[in-house]
């Protein structure tokens, strides 16, 4: 009974692994040809900051700058629970600052709900409602995308998500790394697709009327992918703009970076059980690949979960009781096969940052400790499933103050 549960356990994950590696060859395309319209569309933009004093004058000054008209974008700064000076050095850049104080219903979900109320509070009201965080910097034509895609009928818009400090360590390195994949070979061949693509948290675009139509919503420890499943749920399908680029600082440390990843995988796992069978049975209803592939992404915390847990029984079945005992699927197959998959896996990697024309020269020699930040997922997810009601909000400090004409210099 157990040798039957792995094996098919095994082939499971396995076919899980041949259809995302065959979604992603297709985002090695990407299709440039696109409509420009006219700037009519009208934005909001929420910045989401909780002590944010080091970092968020720099993103007040790239706002500015944004080659848009003036006269069509207003930007709010939530100064959530903050204690510094974050509302004050907004002010001094003539931006709104919102302070918010709630020591109970803490975190970005929270804040972003409240803040939603008060926009639809004002006498003036928005086409659209754009999130950055309070470290990022934005593209200049990023509002010009967002009216782009707005006006060719989009209602939920993700930018594309970079990392502004790739070079800082070999974790930077790591996440800038992980980034140009999921944008490439995620994100982009979704999008050639017309299939559904998921929010990254922050260079989101919101259509006003779907945001008061169905509301926010989203207050887990990841409000962008719960929300994302909200919006698939009613048939709105979330769209990827690859040209409109948000850049994004990264944790310095291990330490820190694993703080944030065990924030995600306990917030995925709550969005997982809230959402995955009710996607997968109006996937199977209304015989949609979109809502299964959505339901699989949902899932995936659980895949990472078993694949761990298998990993680890079969190699103390080895180690410790002198095994195998336990049929292993990989036993059946020719060798080759196995370094074909290994292969495969990094194929990809390299393929996404060849695409993405990476010129970071300390990035390509991290590469070598990219591993290890790969297999540093399995024991943060084991521990996330076991301290998932955490609803407690982990907040990443951000220190580095970088303009965008430095990272734009530096990728050349």
């Amino acid at each position: 009974m157990i040798d039957a549960i792995f094996i098919a356990l095994q082939i499971v994950l396995a076919a899980i692994g041949v259809y995302q590696f065959v979604f992603s060859i297709l985002g090695l395309r990407r299709k440039k040809k696109k409509q420009h319209y006219p700037a009519t569309k009208s934005f909001a933009v929420l910045v989401a900051a909780h002590n944010e004093e080091q970092v968020v004058g720099a993103l007040m000054e790239n706002l500015k700058q944004l080659d848009y008209p003036k006269e069509l974008y207003d930007v709010f700064v939530i100064c959530d629970n903050c204690t510094d000076n974050t509302a004050k050095i907004v002010r001094e850049h003539g931006m709104n600052a919102c302070v918010r104080t709630n020591n109970n219903l803490r975190g970005k979900g929270y804040a972003i709900e409240w803040m939603l109320k008060e926009l639809w509070a004002l006498p003036r009201q928005y086409d659209a409602v754009v999130m950055f965080d309070a470290d990022n910097l934005a593209d200049v034509n990023f509002l010009k995308e967002m009216n782009d895609d707005l006006c060719s009928g989009a209602r939920v818009i993700q930018g594309y998500i970079d990392t502004k400090n790739p070079e800082d360590s070999w974790i930077t390195a790591a996440y800038g790394i992980s980034y140009w994949y999921i944008n490439r070979l995620w994100q982009l061949s979704r999008h050639n697709m017309n299939m559904a693509n998921f929010l990254g948290g922050t260079g989101m675009c919101f259509e006003t009327n779907l945001l008061k139509e169905i509301g926010w919503g989203a207050t887990s420890l990841v409000e962008d992918l719960e929300f994302t499943m909200r919006s698939v749920k009613r048939g709105v399908y979330p769209k990827f703009n690859y040209d409109a680029k948000v850049f994004d600082e990264k944790p310095l440390t291990f330490k820190a970076s694993a703080r944030q990843r065990l924030r995600w995988m306990q917030g995925h796992f709550t969005v997982a059980r809230r959402y995955f069978f009710p996607l997968l049975w109006q996937s199977i209803k209304e015989r949609s690949i979109v809502k299964l592939d959505l339901a699989l992404y949902g899932a995936n915390v659980y895949i990472v979960l078993l694949t761990f847990l298998m990993t680890a029984v079969m190699w103390l079945d080895s180690t410790f009781f002198h095994g195998p005992h336990i049929a292993n699927l990989y036993g059946y197959l020719p060798v080759w096969l196995s370094f074909t998959a290994i292969a495969a896996n990094v194929f990809t990697f390299l393929a996404a940052m060849f695409l993405e024309k990476v010129t970071y020269k300390k990035v390509y020699l991290y590469l070598i400790l990219f591993p290890i930040y790969l297999i540093s997922w399995y024991p943060i997810t084991f521990y996330a499933f076991f301290t998932q009601n955490n609803k407690q909000w982990s907040h990443t400090e951000h220190t580095r103050v970088v303009r965008l004409e430095e990272v734009q210099s530096k990728q050349g």
